[in-house]
């Protein structure tokens, strides 16, 4: 882990209006979402494809002080509404930029994308490990990714909570996406072995 990438990338994201949550495992990243989702005040949070073992960490955590959870596999049926009812949405950042403060996602599956997209709070989740200097350095995985999901591949950079200055040439956030963005970055996995990610695969760990 390169610390100096860590700092960058937590200084850079939050002056893009967002919060960093630095942790070393992955019952300290459940605890972290916990806490948002009470900060909240919120009754059922939304998942997207985590790592195996971090889900079921979040999941327990969330469930153990009565909130529900909803995770993939999605129904088109429950669509966009159990993001409707889910103030926050957790999803897995295969990659980070530090220099833009940037996490990315990588998927094949729209309604994942949702799960980053509509609820009003985003809390993305990366390892400490895939931080980048550059988005240069960015180009050669996302291009692997594509090359070997030849379908319904997409790329997404998510750099803080959503913004624009349309409206009266005011800054506002929240009006095409989230209004408040979280970034747990995650410094060592003990168990990583049993979460199923591959190191290259990057879309469902």
């Amino acid at each position: 882990m390169d610390q100096d990438l860590v700092t960058q990338f937590k200084n850079k994201y939050e002056t893009l209006a967002g919060i960093v949550h630095l942790v070393d495992t992955e019952d300290q990243a459940a605890e972290a979402v916990l806490d948002i989702v009470r900060l909240e005040q919120c009754r059922q949070v939304a998942l997207g494809s985590l790592p195996a073992s971090l889900s079921a960490r979040i999941d327990a955590a969330c469930s153990e002080a009565g909130i529900a959870v909803v995770k993939p596999p999605y129904q088109r049926q429950q669509l966009p509404q159990a993001m409707h009812e889910s103030p926050v949405g957790v999803t897995w950042a295969a990659l980070a930029v530090a220099e833009t403060g940037a996490l990315l996602e990588l998927t094949t599956d729209d309604a994942l994308r949702l799960v980053s997209a509509l609820p009003r709070v985003h809390v993305g989740i990366c390892r400490a490990r895939d931080l980048l200097a550059t988005h240069r350095e960015a180009a050669a995985p996302i291009r692997r990714f594509f090359s070997q999901n030849k379908r319904n591949a997409t790329a997404t950079f998510i750099s803080g909570p959503s913004r624009t200055g349309d409206i009266e040439m005011r800054l506002t956030l929240g009006v095409h996406g989230p209004e408040v963005a979280h970034a747990v970055v995650l410094g060592r996995c003990p168990d990583e072995a049993d979460t199923g990610d591959k190191g290259d695969r990057h879309d469902a760990p």
